[in-house]
């Protein structure tokens, strides 16, 4: 049997809606950067049977699992039944698990003492969190308890892959993050700069959000990097003001940064986002320097007490209306002094939609130092997605403005 020519990453015990445990995505990440394809991402449940169809292949599998839980103790036995090896006790893994517990002041469970039962032959990598290697002539699998991935990638698993697979020289990666756009058309401004020679650029379309991933190849880390800062000149003037952002950045911390450098500040009014705008501003340090307040507006009565909407705009328009929006920003930027106001009002859903107004229709309104607008949005999805939909649309709308000051 063939070796598989990239590492195979199973996370195990994670619910399979959530994509795979949040660890391993950064573990793809690195391993990319470092040159290394990643073959399959695969999410398994915590089922021994299932379990030995992921971990039993050939090359190299990466396993994310949880120290808590009965993952890892799936895992140590899975492994040991397909390399046909005794369980043995192994005071370096014992040590790695105290010292895990340790950090959150507690003593190491009966329950995860199993964990230190590991199959004869297997490796504890150096350091204070629990990662452990197995090795045999067709597959080398390198287990991690979920803490400690950064340094355990770089110092276990990258090494042990360059010396299985090979790593076709050096990779350096950059994301583009666009939002109001969608993916066919960001697809259809880069139609003939997909995949060219040693640069890869691929779209991933999400809720609101598209980003473009731009992977370039080089002998070394300095001529990868070289490769990369050369497209991505070009890139960013073809994605325009439609990117907000790269890499690590966040719609909420690029509207910080904007409101921050002009010394503005802002106050929201939701209805169907629940707070989720309020929330995504306020999960970033030192919001309080530029977010007044949120105020959450659910009922009709409420936005009339709280905001000031007229009750004329409610009996001739409704509350999902751009006239509603328009009063809601108006009324929260005056009752809160801010100079920028946001406000959202809409049918998430599954229920209440009209022919008129079916479930998806969103209207954001935006005041912005006495100008006052509204538009129209009509969102897929579920209620989350409706939501979350709705909150990166009103944070673009504030960027794009503040960007044009």
């Amino acid at each position: 049997m063939a070796v598989s020519a990239g590492v195979r990453i199973v996370s195990v015990g994670a619910p399979v809606a959530s994509g795979g445990h949040p660890e391993a995505v950064a573990l793809a990440t690195t391993l990319g950067t470092a040159g290394l394809r990643v073959s399959a991402h695969v999410v398994v449940d915590d089922d021994e049977i299932a379990l030995e169809g992921m971990l039993d292949v050939p090359g190299v599998v990466a396993v994310v699992a949880s120290v808590g839980g009965s993952a890892g103790d799936s895992v140590r036995r899975v492994l040991a039944r397909v390399t046909g090896a005794r369980l043995k006790l192994h005071e370096r893994m014992r040590a790695g698990l105290e010292a895990h517990y340790a950090k959150r002041d507690r003593p190491l469970p009966r329950s995860a003492e199993r964990l230190t039962l590991l199959p004869q032959g297997a490796t504890v990598a150096d350091g204070a969190e629990p990662v452990w290697t197995l090795e045999t002539a067709k597959t080398a699998w390198v287990v991690f308890l979920r803490d400690g991935l950064a340094s355990a990638v770089e110092g276990v698993l990258v090494p042990l892959a360059r010396e299985r697979l090979g790593a076709r020289g050096a990779v350096s990666v950059r994301t583009f993050k666009t939002a109001g756009v969608s993916a066919e058309e960001i697809e259809d401004r880069l139609v003939d700069r997909l995949d060219v020679g040693d640069v890869t650029l691929a779209t991933v379309p999400g809720d609101g959000e598209v980003w473009v991933r731009l992977r370039a190849r080089g002998r070394t880390p300095a001529a990868a990097t070289k490769r990369l800062t050369d497209v991505a000149a070009t890139l960013d003037t073809l994605l325009g003001d439609d990117c907000y952002g790269h890499d690590g950045d966040t719609l909420e911390a690029v509207v910080g940064r904007h409101l921050r450098a002009r010394n503005l500040t802002l106050a929201v009014a939701e209805s169907c986002t629940g707070g989720l705008v309020g929330h995504r501003i306020t999960g970033i340090p030192g919001s309080s320097a530029y977010f007044e307040r949120g105020v959450l507006v659910y009922s009709d009565q409420a936005k009339q007490e709280m905001l000031g909407v007229d009750e004329a705009i409610l009996r001739t328009h409704g509350a999902v209306s751009a006239p509603c929006a328009e009063a809601m920003a108006r009324g929260v930027c005056a009752r809160s002094g801010a100079a920028c106001g946001l406000a959202i009002t809409g049918i998430a859903g599954p229920d209440g939609g009209t022919p008129t107004k079916m479930v998806g229709t969103v209207f954001i309104g935006l005041a912005f130092q006495g100008d006052v607008a509204a538009r129209r949005f009509r969102f897929d999805g579920d209620r989350a997605s409706v939501k979350w939909q709705s909150s990166v649309m009103a944070l673009d709308m504030l960027r794009r403005r503040l960007q044009a000051v």
